[in-house]
């Protein structure tokens, strides 16, 4: 039997890689078990660094360890911390690519989850911090406990983003019950993006 090739998480690799291969700042704003710290620290220029974020130790271990095994241990700074501390590691029009990939920890508690008020201020705080040309993705899973909540969330915020500033597209498998995974890319074409910037005024 043929297995499923294309889901939200390829598909924002896919769309960012380009972007990530003349990157030299960038974030994982949800660490898990590295699978996107790996593809920016892979794909990035030697001179690159990744912020990659996570409160789990467990997170933290397996990503160092994948790292390790790839040799890029180097390139990565892995921050014991919540996503919404990343203003405090990334400067103003420093960032190039961001991704989060939201819901619980694969193999882990799945209690423990990313929550709708910390999701969207750090995603705010990217979108604040992204050069012009600039792209954010964010895989969201409405199928699981309190991920349907975070969905809309950040959906709502997202469509309210000013046209003026950002492209906001949304990837989704249409055909697939159960609450498929959710796939948001969001551009910066131009302009700032400030503190009372979360509505549009276009």
């Amino acid at each position: 039997m043929k297995m499923q090739t294309l889901n939200a998480v390829q598909m924002a690799q896919r769309l960012l890689l380009s972007k990530v291969q003349q990157a030299t700042c960038l974030v994982d704003a949800t660490m898990g078990k590295g699978g996107d710290t790996l593809f920016l620290a892979r794909n990035s220029s030697p001179a690159a660094t990744i912020y990659s974020f996570d409160i789990q130790a467990a997170a933290i271990k397996q990503t160092q360890e994948l790292l390790i095994r790839h040799g890029l241990e180097q390139k990565v700074k892995l921050i014991s911390a919540s996503h919404a501390t990343v203003g405090e590691h990334v400067g103003l029009g420093t960032l190039e690519v961001a991704m989060f990939n939201l819901g619980y920890l694969p193999g882990g508690d799945h209690l423990l989850i990313t929550r709708p008020q910390t999701t969207l201020a750090a995603l705010h705080i990217c979108l604040q911090r992204l050069q012009v040309g600039g792209l954010v993705s964010v895989v969201a899973y409405p199928g699981h406990t309190g991920g349907n909540e975070e969905t809309q969330a950040v959906e709502a915020f997202l469509e309210k983003l000013p046209q003026s500033i950002f492209t906001a597209c949304c990837w989704n498998v249409i055909n697939h019950t159960k609450y498929p995974p959710r796939l948001y890319i969001i551009e910066k074409t131009r302009g700032e993006f400030f503190e009372g910037d979360t509505a549009r005024k276009d």
